[in-house]
């Protein structure tokens, strides 16, 4: 060990070594001595661990280039478990230390289980680790979560508990935590022992990886076990089969068997989304072994855990799931607490999925999802005609918006299909235990279907609605007028596996959100999301803010969703989500000349990547922003900004850098000289300053003359780009 152990408090130390067992899910330092050379069971799963290495040092999700501090989190418990160390240590070392999710962009608020994340994986590597003494120390009691997404701002459990977790770990005194933190956990006790993420005078049942965190945090702060035959029992009754557990009776969708026996779900008959899952069944053999309890059916859950095996050496979080790092490391775990590790020798894993060979006639489409529904519909087509946009999303769209963008873009012969892509401000939906959270109602649907009425309004929102309500009276009628529901984002992990599970076994959310407006990433400061790889189909979500799509074309142009197809029409656009036939593909600032990719298949994102250059719209001059857009107005253009009294304005907007808010911030390109009939003319610039420096507004306005001629003509705008210097031309014909 390195001197920084000496600091480390005995009594922490003790009260984390009872926590964690001998090889825990949270055990204190290092790799201990150089084991003998592994056995061929573990060497298989260390063969698999290094598929996901990156040359920068850290581990990723099997299908991204980049590595991520939670599969590398994972990896390194994978190892500590097998008792190998992994190599590159030194590397590994700086890897963990500079890449906490923050690090690509500051965090809307912190999300604490990133530090445990950090802290935990150093220790293992027997890493120094002072610099965290001063921002952990500083944590001392839960942070409220965000009410404009949890109504009541309840912190999310997890990540508050891992600040109880990161102290001990770095031997910092925790009685300052006791009075806190010691009474919020005491305070989501449920009657029977466990707990969830609400006080349980909510109501609601617990959460068997909650009740793990609560025991591994009571345990530190010296705090005893209260009703623990109960909780035994009740942890025991999570196992699927056996005479008090969830019996594994058929989907009444599929007909198939809803889940393996031997594995836990997360709490005792859960009214939706109870899947066995390894993270459950670790959780509760952690927690038993922390009452100094066992599973009903010990052979049995060693079974189910077998059966997650794969042959590439990994485990997936369910049997025939993909292999990945968390639920590998889970898998390990699981076995080492109701030490089984021995029986790694026994697996047999499962023979890979055949590889599906796509159809004949497929094509890459675009689409972009919640892209504007208000602003000036001529700037929506003219985006979506240079930008190659095939299906346009029109969030909340204005009164006539759709019907004029569709007349605009029918005009003019752009082939792009415009929907209905909405987020329901209002709807609130509870979770029994968990919280009463939002954002849970983003959808997609023809323009015009008969979808039925949204659950709420921003102005006037009503009362919250449990999630089988929510599907009678909102996913229900939405998908008989052929529209689907969008999982846009959640931090509370425990609440996201419930809808996600339950849509992988009923339908519910047909994809997930990963690029977004205002986060480059949400597998960035989500990464449990990457467990639906394959199951459910990842997009992009424009999500699009500020008045104008005009000044919105930063993140308009820098990510959007491919999907493949026979044709860029609705029904091809349902089938892609059906297949798993979608990439959200970002390339802008935010991924630095990189291009980033997420997709649910290999065959998918394989076929994508050949087809680049049909695609792409970073130097390639058949798919670019636009530098430079000129709209002809008129007084009954209500939904265009700057029209006239009377007579025709034309109105000017040059390339600028936005935020995502949809204001201004620095020009992209600049007007030299305007046009009119080949006679140049004077026009006057709007341009409206906010406070802070960016800008509102920023068009040159021309009005023609009260004696110009009825009949065509033309304008021609030159604008110069501003890094380049180079000029660019636009012409339009307009009548009078």
């Amino acid at each position: 060990m390195n001197n920084h152990s000496s600091l480390l408090d005995r009594r922490a130390l003790l009260k984390l070594a009872l926590v964690a067992g001998a090889a825990s899910a949270c055990p204190l330092r290092g790799f201990g001595a150089p084991a003998n050379p592994p056995p061929a069971s573990s060497r298989r799963i260390a063969d698999y661990l290094e598929t996901l290495a990156r040359p920068d040092g850290g581990y990723a999700w099997g299908d991204q280039e980049s590595s991520h501090l939670t599969p590398t989190y994972g990896v390194i418990g994978a190892y500590r478990l097998l008792g190998i160390a992994p190599p590159r240590r030194e590397t590994l070392v700086a890897y963990v230390r500079a890449h906490h999710p923050r690090a690509l962009k500051k965090l809307e608020q912190e999300r604490r289980i990133f530090d445990f994340q950090q802290v935990q994986a150093l220790a293992w590597l027997d890493a120094d680790l002072a610099e965290f003494r001063p921002r952990i120390a500083a944590l001392t009691q839960p942070m409220v979560y965000m009410k404009q997404y949890e109504r009541h701002g309840y912190p999310i459990f997890q990540s508050e508990l891992g600040v109880v977790m990161s102290h001990a770990l770095l031997g910092l005194p925790t009685t300052g935590l006791a009075g806190a933190f010691g009474g919020y956990i005491e305070e989501r006790r449920r009657a029977n022992g466990s707990f969830n993420n609400t006080p349980a005078a909510d109501g609601g049942d617990g959460h068997v990886m909650n009740t793990l965190w609560a025991l591994q945090a009571a345990r530190v702060l010296g705090r005893d076990v209260v009703k623990r035959d109960e909780l035994v029992a009740w942890l025991q009754s999570c196992q699927i089969g056996g005479s008090r557990g969830v019996p594994p009776e058929a989907d009444e969708r599929t007909g198939r068997p809803r889940s393996q026996v031997g594995g836990f779900t997360f709490a005792p008959r859960p009214e939706f989304g109870g899947v066995d899952d390894i993270a459950y069944t670790r959780a509760a053999l952690r927690a038993l072994q922390l009452l100094g309890a066992a599973p009903v059916d010990r052979d049995a859950c060693v079974a189910q855990i077998h059966s997650l095996a794969n042959t590439d050496g990994g485990f997936g979080d369910r049997a025939g799931w993909a292999s990945n790092a968390t639920a590998t490391f889970y898998a390990l775990d699981a076995l080492a607490a109701i030490g089984a590790l021995d029986t790694l020798s026994a697996v047999k894993p499962r023979a890979p999925r055949p590889r599906k060979s796509l159809p004949p006639g497929l094509n890459v489409y675009s689409i972009q999802i919640e892209s504007h529904g208000t602003g000036s519909p001529a700037e929506a087509v003219d985006l979506a005609r240079a930008l190659k946009i095939d299906l346009w999303g029109a969030k909340n769209g204005k009164p006539g918006w759709a019907d004029r963008v569709r007349e605009l873009a029918a005009a003019q012969q752009v082939p792009v299909t415009f929907f209905t892509a909405d987020e329901e401000y209002g709807t609130w939906v509870d979770i029994p235990g968990l919280g009463t959270y939002s954002h849970t109602s983003d959808l997609v649907a023809p323009l015009g279907a008969d979808i039925g009425p949204p659950l709420g309004t921003r102005a006037a929102p009503p009362a919250p609605v449990s999630w089988p309500e929510f599907r009678t009276r909102r996913l229900a009628p939405l998908e008989r007028g052929g529209g689907r529901l969008v999982w846009q984002f959640g931090e509370n992990e425990e609440l996201v596996r419930m809808f996600l599970d339950d849509s992988v076994e009923r339908g519910g959310f047909a994809a997930i959100s990963t690029y977004h407006f205002g986060n480059p990433d949400f597998m960035n400061t989500e990464p449990f999301l990457n467990r639906w790889r394959g199951r459910i189909p990842f997009i992009g979500l424009q999500d699009a803010h500020g008045p104008e799509p005009w000044w919105f074309s930063d993140q308009t142009t820098g990510f959007r969703t491919l999907f493949l197809a026979t044709a860029p029409t609705w029904d091809g656009w349902l089938q892609a989500l059906k297949e798993n036939w979608t990439v959200a593909v970002r390339h802008d600032v935010w991924t630095k000349g990189r291009t980033w990719m997420h997709s649910g298949s290999d065959e998918v994102l394989a076929f994508v990547r050949e087809r680049e250059d049909k695609w792409c719209w970073w130097d390639n001059p058949a798919i670019a922003r636009p530098m430079v857009s000129i709209v002809p107005l008129t007084p009954s253009d209500h939904l265009e900004a700057g029209r006239p009294e009377s007579g025709v304005k034309l109105r000017v907007r040059c390339a600028w850098e936005n935020t995502p808010q949809g204001l201004l911030k620095a020009p992209l390109a600049e007007l030299v000289r305007l046009s009119v009939d080949d006679r140049e003319v004077a026009p006057v610039l709007e341009s409206r300053k906010r406070p802070n420096g960016l800008l509102d507004e920023h068009a040159h306005h021309y009005l023609l003359p009260a004696d110009t001629p009825p009949g065509s003509h033309a304008a021609t705008a030159v604008v110069r780009v501003i890094e380049t210097g180079r000029t660019i031309s636009r012409t339009i014909a307009f009548k009078v």
